[in-house]
């Protein structure tokens, strides 16, 4: 059994973050991905990294933390973990599977940084 029972289960995590009704202790890894899921399934890595950036940065001062925490080339090489193993999966998978599959591939996954990646490289 997945992460989730339910995609309403999802859209209250996405809710919680753009709305920062979630508590900076209650948003987790497992929270970033499935946010970030979940625009890659609505929108181009480019635009979902917008999103992410935007997002993390507003929750972040919403809730008193020091911007320094947020990272565009974290931000950007999770938009493209998330990205690789999307594509290993069939396009009409529902949102729940989607989620689960990305959750359970790269929940305790470790993140390695090429220095050398650039926004611009999202889609090669």
């Amino acid at each position: 059994m997945g992460h989730y029972r339910t995609e309403q289960e999802i859209a209250t995590v996405v809710e919680g973050f753009e709305n920062c009704t979630t508590s900076k202790e209650e948003f987790t890894h497992l929270s970033h991905l499935t946010v970030a899921t979940c625009y890659l399934c609505d929108s181009t890595p480019e635009e979902s990294f917008r999103k992410m950036r935007l997002g993390l940065l507003r929750f972040l001062d919403h809730h008193g933390v020091n911007p320094a925490k947020y990272s565009d080339s974290v931000t950007l090489a999770w938009i493209e973990n998330i990205r690789d193993v999307r594509q290993g999966m069939d396009d009409d998978l529902p949102l729940l599977e989607i989620v689960n599959t990305i959750i359970a591939r790269l929940g305790h996954s470790r993140l390695k940084i090429e220095g050398s990646r650039e926004l611009g490289k999202v889609n090669d």
